[in-house]
């Protein structure tokens, strides 16, 4: 059984001002704009929203899989945004961890050979990779599926293969964008459940993207992007400004 509590090891994440805005025709098409998000280590934040209003592009921003076109974003005191390319592959790999609706296993490699791979990156030595895997899979509880390959395992095994390989060097940043999409309801629930019980053993600060009702009230905190971009803390009722409403100052 995991433990009901850990000591905290997840990130403080400022994101202020943060925008993206693609080339349509020749003019600036914003996404997000203005949007600010202040998460504290061992934080639980679900954003929810209609499909199309930018959750997944929030997303990859944070977790520094494409650039904002404006706007701050700081782990623990760092700018992400100013890192190289280089660099930022590198602390994405050691600090961020993702989960995905379409798990995006290597099929030809076992659950527990997926798992290692984020250590291997690292030059983690061989034995302590597999370590650590084996050890993750079996709180997910799928030590009885280390050999198997991703075709050889249901949806809701597959999507725990991801969870673990997100978990296992401990990130302390956390982000799944619709984790539980394609899953039935009683696989979901265990997947919600799993979610819960990690961050309180290992206190990643977790931030999840869903349509889910189910999954996002299970987070402390809820987000809900609006159309244009307009993001509003359901708890706070903070609201920001569209992205219509900014567009004239990007053209102009």
């Amino acid at each position: 059984m995991l433990p009901s509590a850990a000591v905290t090891r997840g990130c403080r994440l400022e994101i202020v001002s943060l925008g993206k805005a693609y080339i349509h025709n020749g003019k600036p098409l914003p996404i997000l704009w203005n949007v600010d998000l202040h998460l504290e280590p061992g934080d639980m934040v679900a954003v929810v929203g209609a499909s199309g209003v930018g959750k997944s592009t929030f997303l990859q921003l944070i977790g520094t899989l494409d650039l904002p076109t404006s706007g701050s974003i700081k782990f623990n005191g760092e700018e992400l945004t100013r890192m190289g390319a280089t660099r930022l592959s590198e602390f994405r790999n050691k600090h961020i961890g993702f989960v995905f609706q379409f798990h995006h296993l290597l099929p030809e490699f076992t659950a527990l050979e997926n798992v290692m791979m984020p250590g291997l990156i690292q030059q983690m030595p061989i034995a302590l990779a597999r370590a650590r895997a084996r050890d993750i899979l079996g709180r997910v509880g799928l030590s009885h599926r280390l050999t198997h390959r991703p075709s050889e395992l249901s949806g809701g095994e597959q999507q725990r293969v991801a969870l673990a390989r997100a978990m296992v060097l401990e990130p302390a940043l956390l982000l799944a964008d619709e984790p539980t999409g394609n899953l039935d309801r009683k696989t979901g629930e265990a997947i919600h459940q799993l979610f819960l019980d990690l961050n309180r053993e290992r206190g990643s600060t977790l931030l999840v993207v869903t349509h889910n009702p189910e999954l996002a009230r299970l987070m402390p905190r809820r987000m809900r992007m609006m159309d244009g971009g307009r993001m509003v803390d359901e708890d706070k009722e903070v609201d920001y400004r569209t992205a219509a409403e900014i567009a004239p100052e990007v053209t102009s």
